[in-house]
């Protein structure tokens, strides 16, 4: 044990607590405000270190590397190796967005980190009906493997680690074994390979839902086939990242954010066990995806609490002993959704301290929003801009010099345990309903994520919550002070390149390879061994996704 106050000292400052509180309640002018997180967690005006003095140091925080964690999971964190700097990009047509990725890596960017069009996310090719009027929005177009050929062409993907936005299962299933056949054909061994899929089947059945969506147990079924895949044959690619980010922006509180990624991690590993592999095997790589939010404290804290959580679940529910599966590793983006159409210069410094709170909480790689992001894509200069408020926080701002340099804190250290017993909490409950995967068939996750959204937006609009620009501080006759970015032509390009690859490809060939992802399910066996090798014959995205949803079925999500 290494408590850190003594008994008559912890009794002595909560005596003279009570004294200096009863003072200031007299004289506060603020008395009947509440004052609480973002999340609605209590905050009181000053802590001491009565509020910690339950806290055993060695047990319960430790040193950066070692158990908990909660400092950390590197020995040395960015004294020894800083953040990875990976803006997100990804427009239009592959070869636009390939243009991108090379200027941004031209002025610095450490790693890829690309986001597909929404079409390509849910798994349909861009000449879908249902699909057509969002082509190269919000990301770029994938639709065959000379697609992901042109997408990296020039790009040394044996020496940069790609982040594949690949949100929903139905995506990732293809598009990453695109990613994988294209290094394949490239002559790169897939050992070489280093990035990151997102993968979450929450994403495909709670978050981003589309027409005709997979069943959740079939979603998940997908993203383990692509966590066992990986595991074999990629052993350096995490094959998920449990994208709390995106729940986040769906509305979730910070706790549930937390919550729910951890749930999902939890049923992830049970099946990956129950389908043979050791839980050492696969939890070094298991990764997670968390937002950088407005409450600066509440954020660091979510971090913290976030790695001891995870480091107790892994040791006494798995028996994990690789240090590396007891860790847990996030990339953060900064919030989206806190960004505001009105005065979007201001969001130049928002994004830049959601960021620091990414940096005080010990995150392993950062996306910081471009300023324009409530608007449209993000333009070239808005990109750059994000990408200098990263180096600069990284390079001038001296915060990499100490470790964890908010620890000790008694405000930030009772945050963190707040925050660890609201997420245990919501963990209980997901466990009492059997898991994650039923919790979302009930549509009990959706209603969570529903009910947190409207209390969010309702206290924007009621003035609760200040939001410059927003609900204060506003300009009338605002004139916009940056350019728009728009989209390049991308559905007549696209068209054109399925029309030409599909008059061209062998047809015997197409449907072989489609028969065999049919057989693949129906002999339940792992579907990624299948595809990577499918979309060598210049299978589309959508015959892919159509051949399992013909099999599988299709469903819809909860109504509330």
């Amino acid at each position: 044990m290494a408590i850190l106050f003594n008994d008559n000292a912890i009794k002595e400052i909560t005596r003279q607590k009570s004294q200096w509180r009863e003072q200031v309640d007299e004289s506060e002018d603020n008395a009947e405000k509440v004052f609480e997180t973002l999340s609605g967690l209590p905050v009181e005006p000053i802590y001491t270190p009565a509020d910690t003095a339950h806290m055993d140091y060695l047990n319960d925080l430790g040193f950066p590397g070692q158990a908990p964690y909660v400092r950390g999971v590197h020995p040395t964190m960015y004294r020894g190796r800083t953040w990875t700097l990976r803006q997100l990009a990804g427009f239009g047509p592959p070869e636009e967005t390939n243009k991108r990725y090379r200027f941004l890596l031209r002025e610095g960017a450490t790693g890829i980190n690309g986001v597909f069009d929404y079409p390509t996310l849910r798994g349909f090719d861009s000449t879908d009906p249902f699909a057509r009027a969002d082509v190269g929005r919000g990301g770029v177009a994938i639709d065959t493997l000379e697609d992901m050929r042109i997408l990296f062409d020039g790009i040394s993907i044996d020496k940069i680690s790609s982040s594949l936005v690949t949100c929903q299962p139905i995506c990732n299933i293809t598009v990453q074994s695109m990613y994988f056949a294209n290094a394949q054909m490239r002559n790169i061994p897939l050992d070489k390979l280093t990035g990151t899929s997102q993968n979450d089947f929450l994403m495909e059945t709670a978050i981003t839902i589309s027409p005709e969506l997979l069943p959740p147990k079939v979603s998940f079924k997908l993203s383990c086939d692509a966590i066992e895949y990986c595991t074999k044959y990629v052993p350096r690619w995490n094959p998920i990242s449990f994208a709390g980010y995106n729940y986040r922006e769906a509305g979730c509180s910070a706790p549930q954010e937390v919550a729910f990624v951890i749930a999902n991690a939890i049923a992830c590993s049970e099946e990956l066990i129950r389908r043979g592999l050791s839980i050492d095997s696969f939890a070094p790589r298991l990764s997670f995806f968390l937002s950088a939010h407005n409450d600066f404290f509440e954020e660091v804290a979510k971090y913290r609490a976030a790695r001891r959580i995870w480091f107790h679940i892994m040791k006494e529910r798995f028996g994990a002993k690789n240090p590396r599966s007891l860790t847990l590793r996030f990339h953060v983006q900064t919030a989206g959704v806190a960004l505001t159409a009105q005065q979007p210069l201001n969001n130049i410094a928002r994004a830049a301290y959601h960021a620091l709170s990414a940096v005080l909480g010990g995150a392993q790689s950062i996306h910081i929003d471009g300023y324009d992001e409530a608007l449209c894509t993000p333009t070239e200069l808005s990109s750059l801009t994000a990408l200098r408020t990263n180096q600069i926080l990284q390079l001038e701002t001296r915060v990499t010099n100490t470790i964890d340099p908010l620890g000790g804190s008694y405000f930030v250290e009772t945050l963190t345990n707040k925050m660890e017993e609201q997420t245990l909490s919501l963990l209980g409950k997901i466990d009492e309903m059997g898991g994650i995967v039923n919790a979302t068939e009930t549509g009990w996750i959706h209603q969570e994520i529903s009910n947190s959204a409207y209390k969010y937006q309702q206290a924007i609009e009621s003035g609760d919550m200040k939001i410059v620009g927003i609900n204060c501080y506003c300009m009338e006759d605002e004139r916009l002070p940056v350019e728009l970015f728009e989209s390049p032509e991308t559905l007549n390009i696209q068209e054109q390149k399925l029309v030409k690859i599909k008059s061209e490809r062998n047809k015997p060939g197409v449907t072989e390879a489609l028969d065999d992802i049919t057989r693949c399910c129906e002999e339940d066996r792992n579907l990624m061994e299948v595809i990577v090798n499918s979309v060598k014959a210049k299978v589309t995205q959508g015959e892919i996704s159509n051949t399992l949803k013909k099999f599988y079925g299709t469903w819809n999500s909860p109504i509330f």
